[in-house]
């Protein structure tokens, strides 16, 4: 079809006109009778928000996707370019993407005019027809309508009544294309209105121009909920003539979370060959982000993205290799000593209430860490209050040792060796981590949490001291500070 380049050539292919909703309806169909994956890359919605969406498109119609940040609202409105033709023809140099058998504008239609059948066509590749535009307190009617451009005017020597002065905005220069609107809440309530005719009736008014354009649209909104915000709202009339409405959510368990982390975080094969990040840790990561959405001290409404655990785990590889760096090594393994640099990560990425403000959002993050390495020591370990019931107590040797004053200091750049060492001086740490069977390369590892997690119930405390962390008995701790 791309060899066609005339509207003659056109008229005796094969070629009909169709609406963009009955283009995605109809390639949305053969994926699903083919059973090809749809939405490529999104994961967790399989159950819920991707099927509402197939269901939009069967029923052609505009979707609004209401949900909290970073819930894949873009990426699945991206993603909708895939189900259109790979090519189709416009009238060429038509600044409206005019079908040459179904035209348009004046521009076409003065063209065919002229040229007949010899009138020139392009191919449009289905990547250009997708337009996006960030809903923002500044965007005008100007911006996504149109409006009489002066210097065209005086250009083409035109009075202002004539048609042909008008500057299309983004919506009429994006028909039979895909146009998404994010935010669409921060959008003033005065502008939204001027969508009204386009969704309903598909034609645009510019400054009183009797102008008729049924463009050709697919429309798609992102927002947050209107409730979830201060930032605006989505006017009624307008949502009325949205025809689906579909809710997105957050990933429901860690191991869904995680593959979309592993997915998404950016890393380099350096990082990816010499740095290995044991399961545990990956768990603890996203542990963090479910913490957070259950906490108190964040404000729920905000909600916590996705792209927390995702900027984490870039963080926690890059403290790591760091640390490889600088002690010269060739290979690494991940900490939980490591989570001091995924700090910033966690502190850029939440929204505290007004406790939490009072904390400050360094603690607030240590909360959170704190909390998930609890959830995390129980999943491999016991409770340490309830390790001696009808048995012997798993952790009396290690209480015992720290009970006699030793104290251990875990530095957050120290080399591998010297890391392996203090973990080892702790009595029954390492027969307390060979009594759950762990993976043999990550003992150690498993043996840090143990350390952590102790400190989390209290068994012993745990204090930053400029570049380390030490370990020291609570008891002990307390006497010397009497002392």
């Amino acid at each position: 079809m791309q060899k066609i380049k005339t509207l003659g050539e056109l008229k005796k292919s094969a070629y009909k006109p169709q609406s963009i909703k009955e283009e995605l309806r109809k390639n949305l169909i053969m994926k699903l009778q083919n059973k090809e994956l749809v939405f490529e890359g999104v994961l967790g919605f399989d159950d819920t928000v991707l099927p509402d969406i197939e269901r939009a498109i069967l029923s052609r119609h505009n979707v609004l996707l209401l949900g909290l940040r970073g819930q894949a609202k873009t990426r699945i409105a991206r993603l909708l370019v895939h189900l259109l033709d790979e090519y189709i023809p416009v009238v060429a140099g038509s600044e409206l993407n005019d079908d040459p058998l179904q035209p348009l504008s004046r521009y076409a239609h003065d063209l065919i005019a002229e040229h007949g059948d010899a009138t020139p066509i392009e191919w449009m590749h289905r990547d250009e027809r997708y337009v996006e535009k960030l809903a923002t307190p500044d965007v005008s009617v100007a911006d996504l309508v149109g409006d009489v451009d002066p210097i065209k005017a005086a250009t083409l020597k035109l009075p202002y009544s004539d048609e042909r002065v008008i500057h299309f905005g983004l919506i009429p220069r994006a028909h039979r294309c895909i146009f998404v609107i994010n935010e669409l809440p921060d959008l003033q309530a005065r502008i939204q209105v001027s969508l009204f005719n386009i969704l309903q009736e598909g034609d645009i008014q510019i400054r009183g121009f009797k102008l008729r354009l049924p463009l050709d649209i697919q429309f798609l909104f992102t927002a947050n909920p209107e409730d979830y915000t201060n930032r605006g709202s989505i006017i009624t009339p307008l949502k009325d003539r949205i025809e689906s409405q579909i809710l997105t959510h957050y990933p429901k368990t860690i191991e869904l979370a995680r593959n979309i982390t592993q997915q998404e975080a950016r890393l380099s094969a350096n990082q990816q060959k010499n740095i290995h990040v044991p399961d545990i840790l990956k768990d603890l990561l996203e542990q963090i982000s479910f913490e957070a959405r259950e906490s108190e001290f964040i404000d729920e409404k905000s909600g916590v993205s996705a792209r927390l655990a995702i900027a984490g785990y870039e963080n926690l590889l890059s403290t790591a290799e760091r640390r490889m760096l600088i002690n010269n090594e060739k290979s690494t393994i991940a900490r939980v000593t490591d989570f001091w640099g995924v700090i910033p990560a966690i502190t850029g990425k939440v929204e505290l209430v007004y406790e939490g403000e009072q904390e400050g959002p360094y603690s607030i993050a240590l909360h959170l860490l704190g909390e998930a390495v609890k959830k995390q020591f129980l999943t491999i370990f016991p409770h340490p209050d309830r390790s001696g019931e009808g048995g012997r107590d798993l952790y009396s040797a290690t209480r015992m040792w720290f009970a006699d004053g030793n104290v251990v200091n875990l530095f957050n750049d120290g080399d591998d060796k010297a890391y392996k060492k203090q973990l080892d001086e702790i009595a029954g740490l390492g027969k307390l981590v060979d009594s759950v069977k762990v993976p043999k390369e990550d003992r150690y590892l498993y043996m840090e949490l143990a350390l952590h997690g102790l400190s989390e119930f209290d068994v012993v405390t745990k204090s930053v001291v400029e570049s380390k962390l030490s370990f020291r008995d609570m008891l002990a701790d307390m006497l010397g500070d009497i002392n």
